[in-house]
Order: C-alpha cells, then sequence, then structure tokens
C-alpha cells in the first residue's frame, strides 16, 4: 500500500521543469519512437472515425498521434504543467483534440462510453491505480478495446543496471513498493498484479507485448547501453477487450 497519495503524486508531476516537458518531441522520446508508440497503435487497432480516451494523457504526444489517424480523441490529465503543454499545442494545431483536467481515479463524465482506451505509462505512477483501471475500463463500451502499458515489472531500471554492471540484476519482485524517479515516484507491483485485476474487471486479455529493439538502431546510437534493449523487454504493453457484459 502505497503512503503517498493521488494528490501528492498529481502535485509532483505538476512540478516537472518546463525544459523536461518540451524536450518531448512528436513521437514522445527514444523508447516510445522506437519500441512503444507503433506497438501500441497496432494493438489499439484501426483508429479512423473512432472514439478514444488517452487516460493520463501528459503532454499530449499520443493524443496527438491518435489525432493523426483519425480519431476522435479526449485526453484525461490531472498535472497542470502537462495539461499546459498539451493544450497549447492543440491551440497551435487544432486536431480537434478535447484535453480535461482530472484525476484518473476519479474520472469525471468526459465523453463515456468510447470505443477504445489506451493508458500509457501511467498506472505504474498512481498510487490508486486500482481504480484508475477501473476507470478506465468503465469508459468503454461493452467490446471496447483497453492498452496499457508499464516498465516491465520484472526489469526496472534496466539501462543503468546494463551500464553499470553489464547485465541485469533484480532482488527484488513480488513486494509492492515506490520507486522515486527524477520528477516523480513510480511504483513497483508484479505483473501478476495488473492482470489479476483487469480480469476481475470483466476484460479478456488478447496481447502481451514486450517490445524489443532492433539492433541495427541500437547500434547506431553507439550507446553500448542500448544493447539491453535488445536483449531483455524494459517495457510491457497489454491489450484486453472489455466484456460484452461487463
Amino acid at each position: 500500500m502505497s503512503t503517498i497519495s493521488n494528490s501528492e503524486a498529481i502535485a509532483a508531476w505538476s512540478a516537472m521543469p518546463a525544459d523536461a516537458i518540451e524536450a518531448y518531441d512528436d513521437q514522445g522520446d527514444f523508447p516510445k519512437r522506437h519500441l512503444m508508440n507503433g506497438n501500441v497503435l497496432r494493438m489499439l487497432g484501426p483508429l479512423a472515425g473512432r472514439k478514444i480516451l488517452d487516460a493520463g494523457s501528459g503532454e499530449g504526444y499520443l493524443s496527438r498521434l491518435l489525432a493523426d489517424g483519425g480519431a476522435e480523441v479526449v485526453g484525461v490529465e490531472p498535472a497542470t504543467a502537462l495539461l499546459a503543454r498539451a493544450q497549447n499545442l492543440e491551440q497551435q494545431r487544432c486536431q480537434g483534440i478535447r484535453y480535461v483536467q482530472a484525476d484518473l481515479s476519479m474520472l469525471p463524465e468526459v465523453g463515456q462510453p468510447f470505443d477504445a482506451v489506451v493508458c500509457s505509462m501511467v498506472l505504474l505512477a498512481i498510487p490508486d491505480w486500482q481504480s484508475a483501471m477501473a476507470a478506465c475500463v468503465n469508459a468503454l463500451k461493452p467490446g471496447g478495446r483497453f492498452v496499457f502499458s508499464i516498465t516491465h515489472p520484472a526489469f526496472e531500471n534496466l539501462y543503468g543496471t546494463w551500464r553499470d554492471h553489464g547485465h541485469y540484476q533484480l532482488d527484488r519482485y513480488l513486494d509492492e513498493y515506490e520507486m522515486p524517479q527524477g520528477h516523480a515516484s513510480d511504483f513497483h507491483r508484479p505483473l501478476s498484479t495488473y492482470i489479476n485485476e483487469l480480469i476481475s474487471l470483466g476484460c479478456r486479455v488478447t496481447e502481451l507485448c514486450e517490445p524489443r529493439l532492433d539492433p541495427q538502431i541500437a547500434q547506431a546510437t553507439g550507446n553500448d547501453a542500448l544493447d539491453s534493449y535488445v536483449a531483455l523487454p524494459n517495457f510491457l504493453i497489454v491489450s484486453a477487450n472489455r466484456d460484452n457484459g461487463a
């Protein structure tokens, strides 16, 4: 059980420095560009004409990719600084994305139900993650698609550990604990914790994706530590459908 409240976590993300937020480009960052985005979009399925909730939309890079694909997008983000960046870019680009400031664990009316909900690298940062996951599932139409991604619980801090030791080391997995990061904390939870909660919410898992970095891309960077992304999966992407009767 986390000792940090959702409001404290949101305050930490709201204090994220502007230069860190603006460092994101149209594909997010290196891992999102080369490991995650293509898989997330593939697992969501066709975008054109579909109504999609970007749950925990951050500065909006994924919302913009979804809108580029023809989706009708609503982005929900509680952190003020991240939301402001997303709204400013929407004013410039006029993609038709509607952003709502809200705690995902207490999701208000934002246009439910949706054809699909995507929650990318968000649940691992929410103390009350069960309520957030339930909100995502409940926002779906019966049969709707839920895709979420997290840092792979078995391979957290993969890059740093590989860089320092030349291989991966793990000494805690089954416990749940806080992991302080640069701007705000993430939380380690075993994979079974997420999957069993998803099943209990009336969802059928359709795919687990453990993305692997293309060896040629790793080699081209000249960064030996990126071999870790070739050998082991730093991220996990889960696709599930809400039961028709849920």
